[in-house]
């Protein structure tokens, strides 16, 4: 099974390794006897699929995720082991498809404009005077 990750990038099966164990959860007496939990690594270092700088971008993004060169997945919420297997594939393949993306804008940081900071205080105002409004009138008597 190949990981399409994106129309430019695609990783071939003979660098993912899997590993098959038995689950926990649904399933019976069926667990006792069939592995359905899939355990899908994937080496970054030692990859041919992806670039220097990709590997430098993933290794970055998912530093947290990274143990010994290896991205692992894990999957068992399934009760066989082909879901299990196209669940890991589809999660690897976003895992790295997020973590390719280029990082976003920074916002630059810029000072409100006088008109906006009067309409703000004009409306806070407005919605006071209008709370103002709802209270009800004390009269008081002077003697």
């Amino acid at each position: 099974m190949e990981l399409f990750v994106n129309p430019g990038l695609v990783i071939p099966s003979n660098e993912l390794h899997w590993r098959f164990s038995r689950s926990s959860g649904s399933g019976g007496q069926n667990i006792n006897k069939t592995d359905t939990r899939v355990n899908l690594s994937f080496n970054i270092e030692n990859s041919r699929a992806l670039t220097s700088y990709q590997k430098h971008q993933v290794t970055k993004q998912l530093s947290d995720q990274i143990v010994n060169g290896r991205i692992t997945v894990i999957t068992q919420e399934h009760r066989t082991q082909y879901k299990n297997r196209k669940l890991a594939l589809m999660r690897l393949g976003i895992l790295i498809e997020k973590a390719l993306e280029p990082p976003t804008k920074a916002r630059k940081v810029t000072k409100p404009t006088k008109s906006s900071q009067r309409r703000r205080v004009n409306s806070k105002k407005k919605h006071g005077e209008k709370k103002q409004s709802r209270k009800k009138k004390t009269i008081i008597e002077e003697f």
